[in-house]
C-alpha cells in the first residue's frame, strides 16, 4: 500500500519537492493546503493531486494523510509540526526543523508521546555524493580529517518585506543557508567546543553575512553564509592523507573530486553520481524506509542530529546578537 503524503505550504520548494515525490515508488501525494484555496486548487490541478483545502486544519483533519511534509516559513514550522503530530500524522519538516533548540525539544518530545514518525528535511544527508564521501572518510581514505571550509551564499537583493529578510518569519542567511556548512562541520567534526562568528545585517535586522569559525576536538572548520555574494560553492574536506571537493552547488551536489596523497605526490580521482530528480527523492525514500520498518526517527539523521544543529545555531546566533521578535 502506497504512502500518502499531505503538503502543507505550497512555495518553491514544495514544487520541488512533488515533482520527486512523484519519482518514488509506493508514495503518493494525497492532499495539498495552501492558505489560499485558490493557489490550493493550482498546485493539485498542475500536479493532478486530488484533494486540496484552503486551511492548513483541513488537510490535518483528512484522514487518509499518512505523513505531512511542511514548506512553511521557517517561523511556523514549530507551530505546524505539533499540530500535525497532535493529529495523528507523521512529519517530515523542512529545515531549519526550527527557530531554536527549545522548540526542536518540544517537538521531538510531542513526536516520542503522540509514537509519530518525524524528520527534518536535511536533504543534504541523503544525498549519493555526500553519503558516499562519509563512507571514504569513515574508512580512514583521508586520513584524520581535521579541516572543513564551506560556505553557502547567493547574491540577492530582496526588497524589506521578503521572507529572507523579514524578521517575523526568522528571515537572514543563516537559517536560510547557513545551516548547510554548520551541518556539514558537525557531521565530519562533530559537536564543536569553540564558537566564534560575526555578521553584517540588513535595516531590517535580517543577518545578510555570517562568519563561523569551529573547533572541534578533530580539527577546525571555517563557514559562511550570505546573501551579499556569489561564491563557487564547493565544499572543502581536508585530512592527513588526502581531501575532497564536492562539486558546486555542494549542497545538491551531483559529482565530487577525491585527491589523495601530499607534498606534490597525489593522485585525483573525479566521480558524478546525478541524483534522481532534483535530489529531494533520497529524503523521500528515507521516511518511506522508516515508515515501512516502524522507526520514529531517522538513524542517518536522527532527532539528537537535529537538536544539536539547532544548538549550534543557537550558539551563534548568541554571538552575533541576533534574535526573532517573537521570541
Amino acid at each position: 500500500m502506497a504512502i500518502k503524503w499531505g503538503l502543507i505550504g505550497l512555495g518553491n520548494i514544495a514544487h520541488q519537492f512533488i515533482q520527486d515525490l512523484l519519482l518514488v515508488e509506493k508514495t503518493t501525494c494525497h492532499a495539498v493546503a495552501s492558505r489560499s484555496a485558490d493557489k490550493a486548487e493550482e498546485f493539485a490541478k498542475r500536479y493532478q493531486v486530488p484533494n486540496a483545502y484552503g486551511s492548513y486544519a483541513a488537510l490535518l483533519a483528512d484522514p487518509e494523510v499518512d505523513i505531512v511534509y511542511i514548506a512553511t516559513p521557517h517561523s511556523t514550522h514549530f507551530e505546524h509540526t505539533l499540530r500535525a503530530l497532535q493529529a495523528g500524522k507523521h512529519v517530515l519538516c523542512e529545515k531549519p526543523f526550527a527557530v531554536n533548540a527549545n522548540q526542536v525539544k518540544k517537538m521531538v518530545t510531542s513526536a516520542v508521546q503522540q509514537r509519530r514518525f518525524l524528520m527534518e528535511a536535511f536533504w543534504t544527508r541523503f544525498n549519493p555524493s555526500f553519503e558516499y564521501c562519509l563512507e571514504l572518510v569513515e574508512q580512514g581514505v583521508l586520513g584524520d580529517v581535521n579541516y572543513i571550509n564551506a560556505d553557502f551564499t547567493f547574491f540577492r537583493n530582496d526588497p524589506p518585506e521578503s521572507r529572507m529578510l523579514n524578521m517575523d518569519y526568522a528571515g537572514g542567511s543563516l537559517l536560510e543557508l547557513g545551516v548547510y556548512p554548520l551541518f556539514l562541520a558537525y557531521m565530519l567534526l562533530g559537536k564543536p567546543r569553540e564558537v566564534k562568528a560575526v555578521a553584517h545585517f540588513h535595516e531590517t535586522g535580517a543577518d545578510l553575512q555570517v562568519g563561523i569559525l569551529l573547533k572541534s576536538d578533530r580539527g577546525i572548520a571555517n563557514l559562511y553564509s550570505g546573501f551579499k555574494s556569489q561564491s563557487d560553492m564547493v565544499a572543502k574536506i581536508y585530512g592527513t592523507k588526502g581531501r575532497i571537493y564536492l562539486e558546486p552547488y555542494w549542497h545538491e551536489t551531483q559529482g565530487y573530486e577525491l585527491v589523495v596523497g601530499n607534498d606534490g605526490s597525489y593522485q585525483s580521482e573525479k566521480a558524478q553520481l546525478p541524483t534522481k530528480g532534483k535530489g529531494f527523492t533520497y529524503e523521500i525514500e528515507e521516511c518511506l524506509q522508516c515508515l515501512q520498518t516502524g522507526k520514529l526517527e531517522s538513524l542517518k539523521w536522527s532527532h539528537q542530529h537535529s537538536l544539536d544543529l539547532a544548538k549550534l545555531t543557537d550558539t551563534v546566533r548568541q554571538q552575533i546578537g541576533l534574535q526573532y521578535p517573537f521570541e
